[in-house]
C-alpha cells in the first residue's frame, strides 16, 4: 500500500485534477490519497489558503465577506464543472464556507485554523466526489474520524502519539480510496489545529507511518529535488537518492520542496519518501532512505543556502574560565522566549546565530541590554547582514579535505567565510557569510563538487 500526497499546484484547476486522478488510477497500491489545498494557476493567481485568510480577518474584522467567499467556492466550482460533477454535489461545500463563521471557536486564533484548515478539507471532499462521480470508488476521511489528534498552537500544531493507535484501526480495503485532507487535525477538545508551513507533507508522513504503507510518494512540480536552487545555478543535477538526514540538513537551509518537519513521521516509521513530478509521474523523481545501507555516490549530495538568519557576536577575555557564562546568556535568552539555531564558540569568543523572522527589533534591543549588563562582555554586537549555507553530504564522512576544498572554492572568488561549524555527524558544514556574498558562495561550491569528475 502507498499513501500519496498531492501539493497545491497539483490540484490548482480542473486540469491538474485530472492528472492526479490519472495518477492515482495508474498503481492500485495507491490506495491513501491526501490533499492539499488549491494552488496558484499562474503567476497573478491566489491559493485558496490565501483567500480563506482573507475570509478569516475579514470576519474578525466584522467586514463583508460575500465576494470572498464568491472567489473561494468560485476555484471548487471551476474544477467540479471540469468533471460536469451535478450541482448538488458542490452544494455541501458552499454551505460549508457560508456557515463556516458561525462555528465554535475559542478565540481568533482558532477561528483563523478552521479557515485555513477548509482549503484541504473542502478539496479533499471534492476529490472524492468526483472520482466516485467518474465510477472509482472512494471514501473522504475526516481527521476528526480517523482520530488525528494534535496538540500545540492553534495554528502550529503537531501530532499526538495516540493518532498512531487511533490509525492502526483504520479500515483501509484495495476496493476503495481512502481521500484526507492535509494540513490540519483536531484538538482533545474537538477543535481544529492546522500543522505550520508544509502541514500536508506532514499529514502524509503521519499517514504513510500510522497505515503502515510501504511507501510515502509526494507529488508536486518538480522532476525531482535538486543538488541546489535552480534560481542560484542553471541546470543544477538532479538528486536521485539521498537519506532522511541530509534531507533534513538540506530543507533547515531552504530546500523548500520538502518541508523538513514532515520527515519526522517517516523517519519513525522507516518508510521511504519518493518525490515525484504530478506533470512527469514516470519521472523517477527523488528517494528518501534511512541512512542504514546507504551507499553515497558523490562527497556531496547538495548545497543550500538562507539568508534569513542574524547573529549575535560576544568576545570576554578568559571566557572558558568563567563557570556558568554561557548558561548566564541562555538564562536570558529564555526570559524573552528567544531560541537559538547554533552556537559556535572559542576561547574568548562566541557567535548565536538566530531567525531573524521570529525576532522584532525591540526583543533584540531588550535581550542585548541585558546580556551588556549581566554578562558585561568586553565585546558585543549584532550582526544583521548574515547568511548560512549548507554543505551536506553522506560521502563527507569519508573522504579526506572537504573543507579545504569548499575554503579555496569561496576564497577563488574573493568571498569570506564568517563561521565554519562542522555536525556532529559529519555529514554537513555549515557557513556564514555576508547575505549578498550567499548566492556567490554555492555557485563557487556547486562549480567545486558538480562541476568537476574527480569527486
Amino acid at each position: 500500500m502507498k499513501v500519496v500526497k498531492f501539493g497545491g499546484s497539483s490540484l490548482a484547476d480542473g486540469e491538474a485534477f485530472a492528472k492526479a486522478i490519472n495518477i492515482i488510477k495508474a498503481d492500485p497500491e495507491r490506495w491513501v490519497v491526501v490533499t492539499s489545498a488549491p494552488g496558484k494557476r499562474n503567476s497573478a493567481d491566489r491559493k485558496v489558503t490565501d483567500l480563506l485568510i482573507q475570509y478569516a480577518n475579514e470576519v474578525i474584522a466584522d467586514k463583508p465577506v460575500d465576494q470572498t467567499v464568491a472567489a473561494i467556492f468560485h476555484r471548487y466550482q471551476q474544477i467540479g464543472a471540469f468533471f460536469n460533477l451535478p450541482a448538488s454535489g458542490l452544494a455541501p461545500i458552499k454551505e460549508a464556507l457560508i456557515n463556516l463563521p458561525h462555528g465554535n471557536y475559542p478565540d481568533s486564533n482558532y477561528l483563523m485554523a478552521a479557515f485555513k484548515a477548509h482549503g484541504e478539507r473542502l478539496n479533499a471532499q471534492l476529490m472524492a466526489k468526483i472520482l466516485n462521480h467518474l465510477g472509482l470508488p472512494a471514501r473522504y476521511v475526516d481527521p476528526s474520524t480517523a482520530g488525528i489528534v494534535v496538540s500545540g498552537t492553534p495554528n502550529n500544531a503537531t501530532i499526538s502519539p495516540i493518532t498512531y493507535k487511533n490509525l492502526s484501526h483504520l479500515n483501509v480495503s484495495d476496493d476503495e480510496r481512502l481521500i484526507f485532507p492535509g494540513f490540519f487535525g483536531f484538538t482533545p477538545t474537538g477543535h481544529i489545529a492546522t500543522f505550520s508551513r508544509g502541514g500536508s507533507d506532514i499529514t502524509g508522513a503521519m499517514l504513510a507511518k500510522g497505515l503502515g504503507a510501504r511507501i510515502y510518494e509526494n507529488f508536486t512540480d518538480v522532476d525531482a529535488i535538486y543538488s541546489t536552487n535552480p534560481h542560484v545555478v542553471d541546470h543544477p543535477r538532479a538528486i536521485h537518492r539521498m537519506t532522511y538526514r541530509e534531507m533534513r540538513e538540506l530543507s533547515y537551509a531552504g530546500f523548500s520542496v520538502f518541508h523538513d518537519e514532515a520527515l519526522i513521521p517517516a523517519i519513525e516509521g522507516q518508510i521511504p519518501v519518493n518525490v515525484k513530478n504530478t506533470n512527469n509521474p514516470t519521472a523517477p523523481g527523488t528517494m528518501i532512505v534511512p541512512e542504514n545501507g546507504f551507499a553515497a555516490t558523490h562527497v556531496v549530495t547538495g548545497v543550500a543556502s538562507a539568508k534569513h538568519f542574524s547573529a549575535l557576536y560576544l568576545h570576554k577575555y578568559l571566557m572558558n574560565k568563567q563557570s556558568g557564562f554561557t548558561f548566564s546568556i541562555l538564562q536570558i535568552l529564555a526570559k524573552y522566549g528567544v531560541s537559538y539555531e547554533h552556537m559556535p564558540s572559542g576561547i574568548d569568543d562566541i557567535t548565536i546565530i538566530f531567525d531573524r523572522d521570529k525576532l522584532t527589533d525591540a526583543v533584540i534591543d531588550q535581550f542585548c541590554n541585558e546580556i551588556q549588563y549581566e554578562i558585561d562582555p568586553d565585546r558585543l554586537e549584532w550582526i544583521d547582514d548574515y547568511a548560512i549555507i549548507m554543505v551536506v553530504g553522506e560521502g563527507m564522512v569519508h573522504r579526506v579535505g572537504t573543507m579545504e576544498r569548499i575554503a579555496n572554492a569561496v576564497a577563488n572568488d574573493g568571498l569570506s567565510l564568517t563561521m565554519v561549524n562542522q555536525g556532529a555527524s559529519q555529514i554537513s558544514i555549515m557557513i556564514g557569510t555576508r547575505r549578498a556574498d550567499a548566492d556567490q558562495a554555492v555557485q563557487s561550491i556547486y562549480r567545486e563538487f558538480f562541476d568537476k569528475e574527480d569527486d
